[in-house]
């Protein structure tokens, strides 16, 4: 799906990204919560270099629309079924780039905003293929509310992260708290992939995440960014 977004200081721009690249245990926090995470491949090793995997296009949704819990899941008859909200801070690529070194990243982001990835525990944990299925499923990535340029945020690797569920403050932290950084995450991804304007980089999430059911209200909010806010809907 495709997202329009107003840009800080006018005009608005629409999301048609080729590809939406997402970090994996980016904060320290978060991989100490791994056994409540319980998903392959996440442990509490520290990675030695970013862990990436892939959300797909269909996934984006924007401010006030809803998540969609799909009804199929339930078909698995899980135990216990769980879909979690993830707070990150979401980088737009500006132009192409390939093989960028770290000290000329900055030059190249459109600008920053807010991310929700949305993930489907049960099914990154069973499926063979790895986390793929359960990070791309439709609406699993609310983003926005508006693009705030790189001369207008601020610090990007100091702003206050923050995940609420009906009004509770579930999530609470700091892009500071990143073990990889915004110059080194953009130059590690284009040295593996061709980033191409208007693509997407996520840059993981702090300690907090958790389940989210039908009637929920769930926001994400940066500073310097604003409140991305969505309804949780069960299908059918």
């Amino acid at each position: 799906m495709n997202v329009s977004l107003p840009i800080k200081n006018g005009g608005t721009y629409t999301l048609k990204p080729s590809k939406i690249v997402a970090l994996g245990l980016n904060y320290l926090e978060h991989i100490k919560e791994s056994q409540s995470v319980d998903v392959q491949n996440f442990t509490e090793e520290i990675p030695v270099e970013p862990v990436l995997f892939p959300k797909t296009p269909n996934v984006l949704i924007g401010p006030d629309q809803p998540v969609i819990l799909p009804d199929f899941v339930n078909q698995y008859n899980f135990e216990h079924c769980r879909t979690d909200h993830e707070a990150e801070l979401a980088i737009i690529i500006k132009d192409k780039i390939k093989n960028l070194p770290a000290e000329n990243a900055m030059d190249h982001i459109l600008g920053f905003t807010c991310f929700n990835d949305i993930s489907q525990r049960n099914l990154q944990k069973s499926d063979k293929s790895g986390w793929y299925r359960g990070k791309s499923l439709d609406t699993f990535g609310p983003i926005g509310p508006e693009i705030i340029p790189l001369e207008s945020i601020g610090d990007p690797q100091n702003l206050h992260i923050q995940c609420r569920l009906n009004g509770k403050i579930v999530q609470d932290s700091n892009t500071s708290h990143m073990i990889f950084k915004i110059p080194e995450i953009i130059a590690f991804v284009s040295k593996n992939f061709t980033l191409e304007s208007g693509d997407i980089i996520i840059t993981g999430t702090p300690s907090g995440v958790g389940p989210l059911t039908d009637g929920d209200l769930v926001e994400v909010e940066i500073e310097n960014i604003g409140i991305l806010s969505n309804p949780v809907k069960a299908e059918g």
